[in-house]
């Protein structure tokens, strides 16, 4: 397993959906910044992270929906991390659960180092073997 470890100034976690996602951003010190329910669209997405693009990660759970904006993060220069779904729901554990938690516990694990990274560089992730 290979944790993503990097520091920055700011991490995205995002619970995606096909229609709607909830992100959590978080500074270093753990602080909620922004932690809203938005639409799966590319430029709802950009806005919601501009005051933070500077310095901030990006992760998301591995499930069919995520191409896009792994595509989209690479595009503008921003880190991405592809988190491996079962590592993660291990680590993260606990009965409540809901859209809101989990992309918390994601930021969390995030900026903590305990997110289990299916790391990639290039786009066009469909066809490309990214489990390890």
């Amino acid at each position: 397993m290979r944790f993503y470890k990097e520091q920055h100034h700011y991490y995205c976690g995002i619970d995606l959906h096909t229609k709607v996602m909830n992100i959590c951003i978080m500074d270093q010190s753990g602080k909620i910044l922004n932690h809203k329910n938005i639409q799966t669209d590319p430029d709802d997405f950009l806005e919601a992270i501009n005051p933070y693009k500077e310095d901030i990660v990006v992760c998301v759970e591995c499930i069919f929906t995520c191409y896009w904006i792994s595509n989209l993060c690479i595009e503008h220069n921003i880190p991405f991390v592809l988190g491996h779904a079962l590592c993660m729901k291990a680590i993260s554990g606990g009965k409540t659960k809901n859209d809101r938690i989990d992309s918390e516990k994601i930021a969390a694990l995030l900026r903590g180092g305990s997110a289990v990274s299916n790391s990639r560089q290039s786009p066009n992730i469909r066809g490309e073997k990214y489990y390890q």
